[in-house]
């Protein structure tokens, strides 16, 4: 197989995009723009990935770095906006060495199939020549270079402001993606001059020097696939695109969606079969969620695990959390990170927990916190319970054994420990360990007195009698 590497050109400004933010990181369903083609490169086994960066270089390579810890990354810096030709040029250096195929991708196309790219590289193996491209026929095609064809073969690219009358009217564009031998490459790049209506440095004029060593190959892809985000409008297109693409996907592999247009699903997400996704439900990247799981309406879910059968009612949040088999969850519960859940779990209205790990059966239903809590089998938590976990500096834990009951409007201190089948009464502040099989109970006896009301209402009627 070929060496592949990748140049990502991320270095554009995005002036009509009118923000602070470089345009490459503004996000499109929970990822930034320049994720997408970055992503694309990496699954093609590419070993060299070189984001060029240019506006806010720092930032950009920040974000890049977080994304794909991992990945073959090597940064190049584009000093000027020159055209694409100097932008790619510009990761001539952090190639210095490699021999193979360079593929040339941009960081505002995100909606680019890798089944697209693999045909690419193949229809590059096919023709032999330099270079391979992308083209797509548009109904319009202003603004876009046009794909010249001289006896049925590739010829040259020309951009829509260096067109002739007769050339404008070709309907093949260029979609600016491109397959190049990386020898060929460096050379073509270092004789482009900057002779057009713009002044730049065209990559497209890699194409006519191309086609004279060789056949340039030419791969078809709708033009919904290759068009790029200039401002916030088409920003919010691409998205509905690709939440329509990855929604679709999950549907056809056995999943439910009750409303496609309203669930967000980000990239990289994994569903099992028979799952429901209810309205207005967000599934952030990292989350996975088993075989036959319920998604109620408003659910958030990020970077956690469902595993089979747990029902997530509506508008819970769930944080970087594990959730165990049959679980019911919500609603308007909040899960935060570190919280583990085992099977059979109950967290109802308005519990919250975080680096809480909870055992099999235990239920909390209403109205409840828990952190820093390691909680058995089990356990009945009533309403209105909390952890105190936290004294103004640090971060302490509460243990509960199997098969305790705490009463409601209990306030647990930590650090304390309620042993296995003890009983916390309504009420009370436990401040100290609870032996196993033990009742705690620390609020105020109750006092009643009889008649007490009658004798007020009637102590009222006299003072009013004297008035």
């Amino acid at each position: 197989m070929t060496a592949l590497a990748a140049v990502v050109l991320c270095a554009g400004k995005g002036t009509r995009m009118k923000s602070e933010k470089a345009k490459v990181l503004h996000p499109i369903l929970g990822r930034p723009l320049c994720a997408y083609p970055l992503k694309r490169a990496l699954e093609l086994g590419a070993s060299h990935v070189v984001p060029v960066v240019g506006h806010q270089a720092e930032a950009v390579e920040k974000t890049v770095r977080a994304l794909f810890p991992d990945a073959p990354l090597r940064f190049a810096v584009q000093r000027e906006q020159r055209g694409t030709a100097d932008a790619v040029r510009s990761a001539e250096e952090a190639l210095k060495g490699y021999s193979g195929r360079v593929l040339i991708l941009y960081g505002d196309v995100p909606l680019l199939r890798r089944e697209t790219l693999e045909a690419l590289l193949a229809e590059h193996d096919r023709t032999g020549g330099p270079l391979a491209l992308v083209s797509t026929t548009l109904e319009d095609p202003t603004g876009y270079g046009r794909v010249i064809r001289e006896g049925g073969r590739v010829a040259r690219i020309v951009e829509h402001k260096d067109c002739t009358p007769e050339q404008r009217a070709v309907r093949e564009s260029n979609a600016g993606i491109y397959s190049v031998d990386a020898a060929f490459l460096w050379k073509a790049l270092a004789g482009i001059k900057p002779q057009n209506a713009q002044g730049e440095y065209y990559l497209t004029d890699l194409v006519e020097m191309a086609a004279k060593l060789g056949p340039v190959g030419t791969v078809e892809a709708d033009a919904t696939e290759t068009a790029g985000v200039n401002d916030r409008v088409e920003l919010a297109a691409r998205a509905r695109v690709l939440q329509q693409r990855i929604n679709e996907a999950h549907m056809r592999a056995g999943v439910s969606i009750q409303d496609p247009a309203t669930a967000y699903i980000e990239e990289g997400v994994v569903i099992g079969p028979d799952t429901e996704v209810g309205p207005m439900v967000t599934l952030a990247a990292g989350t996975v969620v088993g075989r036959g799981v319920t998604l109620g309406q408003g659910s958030v879910l990020t970077a956690s695990t469902v595993a089979d059968g747990t029902v997530i009612k509506p508008y819970s949040v769930l944080e970087e959390a594990k959730v165990g088999e049959r679980n019911v969850i919500g609603p308007f519960s909040r899960l935060r990170p570190g919280t583990e859940l085992a099977e059979d779990v109950h967290l109802g209205n308005f519990v919250e927990t975080k680096k809480a790990r909870i055992g099999k059966g235990s239920k909390a239903n209403h109205l409840t916190y828990l952190g820093d809590a390691n909680i058995g089998a089990g356990c009945n938590v009533g309403a209105g319970t909390i952890t105190c976990n936290y004294d103004g500096v640090n971060k302490h834990v509460t243990e509960l054994g199997d098969g305790v009951f705490i009463g409601s409007d209990t306030q647990l201190v930590a650090p304390v420990k309620v042993g296995d089948g003890a009983y916390v009464g309504a009420g009370t502040t436990v401040t100290k360990n609870v032996p196993p099989g033990s009742l705690a109970v620390s609020r105020t006896p109750q006092t009643t007195k009889e008649g007490w009301v009658a004798a007020k209402k009637a102590r009222r009627a006299g003072k009013t009698q004297a008035g």
